[in-house]
C-alpha cells in the first residue's frame, strides 16, 4: 500500500467517524442474543408499584328541607342527611413489605381521605388502613391484607451519584401504570418550600401528576426514592422531578409502623446561620455552616462537649450550609441514634458524636389523631416524669375541633371508657374504633365527645 492510498483510507475513516449518528435500533446481536432491554427488571418491579384512590365522605341535604320554618309551614318531617363517598385523588404507592402488607406513598396523596383503595397490577382492589403519615417529609404508610404480594428491595440512596440511570414507575394522570427513564440530575436538593424536611433526589425522568408516591428505581430494580413532586409552571413535566431518598424513607416508614408518627428528637442547642460578618469575626474563610448560639445545660449536646461558638459544617456526612440544614439533619435522625457532627472550633476541625434525645414536651396536631380533631394541639401531661393524661394546649377557631366543642385546657382521660395516659395510647384507642368516644375533664367536670 503506497502513501497516497493509506492517506485516502485515513481521510475516509475520519469522515465516517464524524458523520452524525442516526437514531436506530442497535445492530442485531449474534447467537440469538436479545437486544438490551429494561423489561426483565421491570417485570420484577411493576407488581410492587400500586395505584391508590382515595375517597371523602360528603354529607348533603335539600337546603329547603333543612329550613325548620319551611318544614313547619308544609308540616314536613325532619329529613335525614345523606352521605356519599366521592373520589378525592389518585396517586401511586410502593409495597415495601409483602408479609406485613406495608405500602409507602406520599402524605398529600391520602390527606383528608376517609377511605383508601389500593389497586394491584393483577387487578385486585384492596381496602387500605392508614398506619400513619408525616406532612413534614410528605410520606404515609398504609397497610393492606392480601396474599401473594410483591415487595421491592430498598437500595441505599447514599450510594447514588449524579448521572446514574433511574426509572420512574407510577400512575400519571390516572392512565394506569407507566414507566419513564432518565438520570439523577442532582442530589440533596432543598430550600424548595415543598416539605418541612427536604433532601430530594432530582431527576429528569418524566414525573407527572399521579406519579406521586410511585417508585424511583435503579437499573437493578431497587428502590432509591419515592417520587414526590415536580417543578413546572404549567403543572406538567419539564424534566425536573423530585424524589424522597430511601435513606429518609426507611427511617420514616419504621417510625410510622411503630408509633403511627415520626418522633423527632433534639440535642439541646440553639443555632443560627453563619453570616459573612460572623464568619470574619470567628476567623473563618467561608460563611458556610450553622453557628451554635447556646447549649442547653445537661442536654445531649452539653454532655457530648459541644460549646457555644462552635460551627457545625457536617452532620452524618452531609454538608451543613446553614441552620436549616442542621435542623433537617437533627429532625431526620431517629431518637436514640447518634448524630456525627463535624465542627470548627478555634479554627480547628473536630468530630463530636451526640445522641438525639426525646423532647420533654411533645406536641401533636389533632389531625394526626382524627380528622374531627383538626385544629387542636395535644400534649402529654407529666407528673414525676411519667405521662398521666393528654391536654389540649390550643384550639384554633372555625376548625373541626372547635366546632366539636373542644377547648384549650381540656384533659383527655379515656377513649371508649378505657383510661389513657399519653398521646400514643390515645391514638391506638382511636384507631381501634370506627366511632371513638373521648372522655374529657373540664374544670372538675366530665364530658363525653363522640368522633364520627
Amino acid at each position: 500500500m503506497n502513501l497516497r492510498t493509506a492517506a485516502l483510507i485515513c481521510i475516509c475513516s475520519l469522515l465516517l467517524a464524524g458523520m452524525p449518528a442516526h437514531a436506530s435500533l442497535p445492530v442485531a446481536l449474534g447467537n440469538g442474543e436479545k437486544l438490551p432491554s429494561l423489561a426483565p427488571m421491570l417485570k420484577q418491579v411493576r407488581p410492587a408499584v400500586v395505584n391508590i384512590a382515595t375517597y371523602a365522605t360528603v354529607e348533603y341535604a335539600n337546603p329547603l328541607l333543612a329550613d325548620p320554618f319551611f318544614r313547619r309551614f308544609f308540616d314536613l318531617p325532619v329529613q335525614p342527611r345523606h352521605r356519599e363517598k366521592r373520589p378525592q385523588s389518585a396517586g401511586s404507592g410502593v409495597i415495601i413489605d409483602a408479609q406485613a402488607g406495608y405500602v409507602i406513598t406520599n402524605h398529600h396523596v391520602i390527606e383528608n381521605a376517609d377511605s383508601i383503595e389500593v389497586l394491584l397490577t393483577d387487578g385486585r382492589k384492596l381496602e387500605a388502613r392508614l398506619l400513619g403519615s408525616d406532612e413534614q417529609v410528605d410520606l404515609a404508610l398504609l397497610q393492606v391484607k392480601a396474599d401473594n404480594l410483591t415487595a421491592i428491595s430498598l437500595a441505599d440512596s447514599r450510594e447514588l451519584e449524579v448521572g446514574d440511570f433511574v426509572v420512574a414507575v407510577g400512575n400519571p394522570f390516572g392512565l394506569g401504570q407507566t414507566v419513564t427513564s432518565g438520570i439523577v440530575s442532582a442530589l440533596g436538593r432543598s430550600g424548595l418550600g415543598i416539605n418541612g424536611y427536604e433532601d430530594f433526589i432530582q431527576t429528569d425522568a418524566s414525573i407527572n401528576p399521579g406519579n406521586s408516591g410511585g417508585a424511583l428505581v435503579n437499573l437493578r430494580g431497587e428502590l432509591v426514592g419515592i417520587n414526590s413532586a415536580i417543578l413546572a409552571p404549567a403543572g406538567g413535566n419539564v424534566g425536573i422531578g423530585f424524589a424522597i431518598p430511601t435513606e429518609i424513607v426507611k427511617v420514616v416508614a419504621d417510625q410510622l409502623a411503630r408509633y403511627g408518627e415520626v418522633r423527632r428528637g433534639m440535642i439541646g442547642v440553639e443555632f443560627q446561620d453563619l453570616t459573612p460578618d460572623l464568619a470574619a469575626a470567628f476567623g473563618l474563610r467561608e460563611a458556610e455552616g450553622a453557628l451554635i448560639a447556646r447549649v442547653v445545660p445537661d442536654s445531649p449536646a452539653d454532655k457530648s462537649g459541644l460549646k457555644s461558638g462552635d460551627v457545625v459544617t457536617q452532620a452524618n456526612g452531609h454538608p451543613v450550609l446553614g441552620a436549616e440544614d442542621l435542623r433537617k439533619r437533627i429532625g431526620l435522625t431517629p431518637i436514640g441514634q447518634v448524630l456525627d457532627l463535624q465542627i470548627l472550633r478555634d479554627g480547628r476541625s473536630r468530630n463530636i458524636e451526640v445522641t438525639v434525645a426525646e423532647p420533654l414536651w411533645l406536641r401533636v396536631p389533632g389531625e394526626r389523631l382524627h380528622r374531627r380533631l383538626k385544629g387542636a394541639v395535644f400534649q402529654d401531661v407529666h407528673e414525676n416524669g411519667e405521662a398521666v393524661a393528654v391536654e389540649i394546649v390550643d384550639v384554633q377557631p372555625a376548625t373541626p375541633a372547635a366546632e366539636a366543642g373542644l377547648r384549650k385546657g381540656d384533659l383527655i382521660i379515656a377513649v371508649n371508657r378505657v383510661r389513657i395516659r399519653s398521646i400514643g395510647e390515645m391514638r391506638e384507642r382511636i384507631r381501634r374504633s370506627s366511632s371513638p368516644v373521648l372522655q374529657l375533664q373540664r374544670e372538675g367536670r366530665l364530658y363525653f365527645l363522640r368522633l364520627d
